[in-house]
């Protein structure tokens, strides 16, 4: 009997479109062959083999990372981008800052007492 494993978090599940790989992976793996085949042809006939497919190799990792890394269901562009704003966008000192509901109502508590005095001075000064 032949036999499935199913993972138990379905939203993991990726749908495959052709031999096996997704839409994603597809289109990078297309780019880096349109890329570094052309690449490796134009440098074999002047630096060798060995140099040509090296230079393929590195030109083409690039596609190949985009196509198939992931951490914790984000693509590598999302992780680089957050690498980015937290690097050099972001500031580099976030400060604590709250809002004390207590301490507006100590303030409010304040003006009111304050505000209280002055009317109770304008009175005083009526009345003499």
């Amino acid at each position: 009997m032949a036999y499935v494993t199913v993972p138990k978090d379905l939203t993991k599940v990726k749908t495959k479109v052709m031999f096996g790989l997704t839409k994603r992976q597809l289109i990078c793996f297309s780019a880096a062959v349109v890329i570094g085949l052309p690449l490796f042809f134009l440098l074999k006939d002047v630096a060798g083999s060995t140099i040509a497919a090296s230079c393929m190799v590195v030109v083409m990792l690039p596609f190949f990372l985009f196509a198939m890394y992931e951490k914790h269901g984000q693509p590598l562009e999302v992780i680089l981008r957050q690498i980015i704003e937290v690097k050099f966008i972001r500031p580099k000192e976030r400060p604590y800052q709250t809002n004390n509901f207590y301490d507006v109502l100590a303030r409010q508590r304040r003006l009111e007492k304050e505000v209280q005095a002055i009317v109770k001075g304008k009175d005083a000064g009526r009345k003499a």
